[in-house]
């Protein structure tokens, strides 16, 4: 066919899809095809426009996207489900792209993209339906619809995957949005009107969101990041220091003990904010004022009981294992000081054998998730159980061996995970560290970034958030003191600490916390209607305050309840110079800036 004819058969096609009233007119191969962007638009992307597929969907009912923080829609939508294939330029490979175009009468001029967990990418297409939003999903050319991104990470010992590594850390998230962008803007044939594009995302998802604000941030206007699991190399090796402080301490206390000494911490730190409710909103206060040592010789007891696990893990693997069952026995005892050890050193976190700090920890009052010993029926006796969570990651992407978690400790001393942490960073330093502080290109677009993350999240400490806060203010506002340069933030990036929450969700713990619900919409209003979230609304779900709504403080401020009474009744935010201190640490251990 002459390139004059195909031009005028996607001319007619284009216009059939800007006079369509319903999506049966919308959804046709031809009208997808027509809303391709040519190829040399798009540098390195070459779009297969034969791979092209469209079908209508009705009455579709949806789930929230994967680690965001939105909530579930009881609503039914209609649109259009689409499937595209692209290969990069100059490569045999194929990289397929799903998307779900609502109903013209239901668009609102947006594109979302929602953010996935563990190593695996969101595969959801319909998170941005109840915003009025097109949205997609990519399968990173490693068909990451079926395959969890460990499971490719290497073709075989010693040899990294390096393109699924770049595509999963953050390359196919970018270039399904720009391909997205494209295909909406001819689809609805919106012309030169905007289309405001947004992303949100927590644990892995969060830290998804971080590398499209630090990779890609002219094509977003407004991302939310909840927890995010960036700094990947101390992140993911930080989930078996526990490990090493239990093996090294040679001490492997019953669950049980642990968990007496976080509630008993809880209960004696709870007050401290101006409330008791059983919250600490002040784990800082918790940190600087609360003596673990005086747990010591407090009873415990926790029955006997079978557990199942449904299998479910980091990876796609572990979700298909099967579940599997374990005993625990009951457990009766008193908190010893070997105990209180081991929790001392995790909450004091990872130094060298030269006591230079190599990494944060999670904030007391957090539950000791990685320490988790299991019973030994043959030995009556609790045993060392690696977290798998980092575990895998050493063996995998350090030692680069296809196993997928480490058999022993033997040998691993507090200085082997630091090398091993050297070893990632600069291994993974362009692709999954995600912590580059300089998103100049996110801000000069007019980009909004709202970062939260729960302050007794034992997965992803809340620390690393304020440290990556606290390094972007830094570098992006130099020469500014501290106050001035908080506040010029303030105009683009809000962070919130959530009090008493856990990872990306309210604390079994702490039940009486409150857990922000409306993240997105607080971006688009500030985005399409200017209204800066000088503070984060959340609700709280459970215990004698269900139903309240607690407005978050914007970091540096910190909560404090006021009146003078054990139950204070007035929420406030405090500046306490105190309190930030203690979140600020140097990582002296390194020789070269973690940011």
């Amino acid at each position: 066919m002459r390139q004059s004819s195909r031009t005028a058969i996607a001319a007619l096609a284009a216009a059939s899809a800007a006079n369509a009233a319903s999506l049966t007119d919308l959804c046709t191969v031809d009208n997808i095809q027509s809303a391709l962007p040519a190829n040399g638009t798009l540098l390195g992307i070459d779009l297969l426009p034969d791979t092209v597929s469209a079908n209508a969907v009705y009455n579709a009912t949806t789930a929230p996207s994967m680690m965001s923080s939105s909530g579930s829609d009881s609503n039914t939508y209609n649109y259009c489900n689409v499937s595209v294939s692209y290969t990069h330029t100059g490569k045999n490979d194929r990289v397929v792209l799903l998307y779900a175009f609502p109903a013209p009468a239901d668009f609102k001029n947006r594109f979302y993209l929602g953010g996935g967990g563990g190593f695996s990418l969101s595969s959801d297409t319909t998170g941005g339906f109840k915003y009025g939003a097109v949205s997609g999903a990519t399968d990173a050319g490693y068909d990451a619809f079926n395959n969890s991104y460990d499971e490719v990470v290497l073709y075989g010992n010693g040899s990294i995957n390096w393109d699924a590594t770049h595509m999963f850390g953050y390359q196919a998230l970018g270039e399904l949005t720009q391909v997205g962008k494209a295909m909406t803007k001819g689809l609805y044939s919106t012309g030169d009107k905007k289309i405001y594009t947004y992303f949100e995302g927590c644990s892995d998802g969060g830290r998804e969101a971080m590398s499209q604000v630090q990779r890609w941030g002219e094509e977003y206007d407004g991302i939310v990041a909840g927890a995010p699991a960036f700094r990947y190399a101390q992140q993911q090796v930080n989930h078996v220091f526990s490990s090493a402080v239990e093996h090294t301490l040679d001490y492997y206390p019953p669950p049980c003990e642990l968990s007496k000494i976080v509630n008993m911490t809880i209960a004696a730190c709870d007050p401290l904010d101006g409330r008791t409710d059983g919250v600490i909103s002040r784990s800082d206060l918790c940190q600087l004022n609360f003596n673990m040592n005086s747990t010591i010789g407090e009873p415990y007891y926790c029955a006997a009981k079978n557990s199942t696990s449904l299998g479910f893990g980091f990876g796609k693997r572990a979700l298909t294992s099967g579940s599997s069952t374990s005993y625990t026995p009951a457990q009766n005892g008193t908190i010893s000081a070997k105990g209180v050890a081991v929790a001392q050193a995790i909450v004091d976190g990872l130094h060298s054998s030269e006591g230079k700090r190599a990494y944060l920890s999670w904030q007391i009052g957090s539950s000791y998730g990685d320490t988790a010993t299991t019973w030994d029926e043959d030995s009556k006796s609790w045993q060392l159980s690696i977290p798998s969570t980092g575990g895998e990651y050493v063996t995998k992407f350090v030692q680069l061996v296809d196993v997928d978690n480490l058999t022993t400790m033997d040998g691993v001393t507090y200085d082997t995970l630091i090398s091993w942490m050297e070893t990632a960073m600069v291994r993974y330093g362009d692709t999954l560290q995600t912590t580059e502080p300089d998103i100049s290109a996110f801000k000069a677009h007019g980009g909004k970034l709202l970062h939260y993350h729960g302050e007794s999240d034992n997965s992803i400490p809340a620390a690393s958030s304020v440290r990556y806060f606290d390094s972007v203010r830094q570098i992006m506002h130099p020469g500014k003191g501290y106050n001035e340069s908080v506040e010029a933030m303030g105009d683009w990036y809000r962070f919130f600490l959530v009090p008493g929450a856990a990872h990306c969700s309210s604390n079994s713990l702490q039940p009486n916390g409150p857990f922000p619900q409306t993240n997105m919409q607080t971006v688009i209003d500030w985005v399409e209607n200017g209204v800066t979230p000088q503070r984060l609304n959340a609700s709280v779900t459970a215990g004698p305050y269900k139903g309240e709504t607690q407005m978050l403080c914007s970091w540096p401020e910190r909560p404090l309840w006021t009146k003078g009474n054990a139950n204070g009744t007035q929420f406030e935010c405090v500046y306490d110079q105190e309190s930030i201190d203690s979140w600020t640490y140097t990582f002296d251990a390194f020789k070269v800036p973690v940011y």
